[in-house]
């Protein structure tokens, strides 16, 4: 691996943010988070971040964190772990931060994630990445592992030092060549998941337990991967359902990203998940009834939370799933 010459930038201080500091900083890399969550920064650059593992042990690792994204400059490496309709604004932070030579890599949920940081930062500076592995905050800057998964590369020419970064500290990576089946491999796996555990506030393993969650949820999961095949898209896996299963059985006791956000009224990344696949379905006349109900039961409850005033970055929610959908238009 090459010589670290800075810190991994990594760009959240949620709970996915909170879990690969904590892994990077356990095999020595060193870490800085850029973030907006005032009583999060303030605890990692005080406390550092403390992960809880999967045998309940506990250890604490030394972070710096900050909101000021001029305190990053000349990052040759970071890693966006944010939700999706914050992507507009890390893109600007990202811009007077990131190095020319340096490669911002996207490993959020939903569609348009890497275009949207590509059009500010250049393609050349831009890699999109999926994960699987889960990740619960229990409160700032302390997080606790939910589930193995593995790291899916897509190609780029300086994504490999920082592939060799994850590596060593004990994520499984893996590298691919064709991104659209990446980015919808895991769409489809959010598609039937995190819905369903934000309308009945259960964590993942609670879908399998369930006899009509779980048919539920193979019901979504076949049907997104419908949209999928009929704009051309080859997932990386053959069994949609069997996929999904595994992700839920793997990460059972995982509240999913979309659970929490309902569960604290913070908007949630339902318009980039299963909006843009009923914006993408309706245009190829591919039935879409479930996600279209998901995506009306998810906002129902998201907007009428965030009118009663519970979260201040309500504002923030700028995704519109029309947008996403003329990428996968051929």
């Amino acid at each position: 691996m090459e010589e670290q010459s800075s810190p991994v930038l990594i760009v959240g201080t949620g709970a996915m943010a909170s879990l690969f500091a904590a892994r990077l900083a356990s095999s020595g890399i060193q870490v800085k988070m850029l973030g907006t969550w005032l009583e999060s920064i303030q605890t990692l650059n005080e406390s550092g971040v403390r992960l809880t593992d999967n045998d309940g042990s506990e250890k604490i690792y030394p972070v710096k964190a900050t909101q000021d994204p001029q305190e990053c400059a000349e990052s040759r490496f970071a890693i966006v772990l944010v939700k999706s309709y914050q992507t507009r604004r890390v893109a600007g932070q990202l811009k007077s931060c990131l190095a020319n030579d340096g490669l911002a890599l996207t490993l959020q949920n939903g569609l348009e994630n890497d275009t949207t940081l590509a059009a500010v930062l250049g393609e050349d500076r831009v890699s999109i990445g999926v994960t699987t592995i889960g990740a619960t905050l229990i409160e700032p800057g302390w997080v606790r592992y939910g589930g193995d998964g593995i790291i899916n590369l897509t190609q780029h020419a300086r994504v490999n030092p920082l592939r060799d970064i994850l590596t060593q500290s004990g994520f499984v990576v893996e590298t691919v060549e064709d991104a659209e089946s990446l980015v919808w491999g895991k769409l489809v796996v959010n598609a039937a998941i995190n819905p369903l555990t934000a309308l009945l506030r259960i964590p993942n393993g609670e879908l399998i337990a369930r006899p009509s969650a779980h048919k539920l949820m193979n019901l979504i999961a076949q049907e997104t991967a419908n949209v999928a095949a009929a704009i051309g898209v080859h997932l990386p896996y053959t069994d949609p359902v069997s996929v999904v299963e595994s992700v839920a059985e793997r990460t059972a006791y995982n509240k999913s990203s979309m659970l929490k956000d309902v569960l604290r009224g913070s908007p949630t990344e339902i318009d980039a998940i299963n909006g843009a696949i009923v914006t993408i379905g309706e245009k190829e006349n591919v039935p879409v009834q479930l996600n279209r109900t998901l995506w009306l039961l998810i906002n129902a409850i998201d907007r009428t939370e965030n009118f009663q005033g519970k979260n201040s970055i309500a504002n923030e929610k700028v995704f519109q799933p029309e947008f996403a959908a003329a990428r996968w238009q051929g």
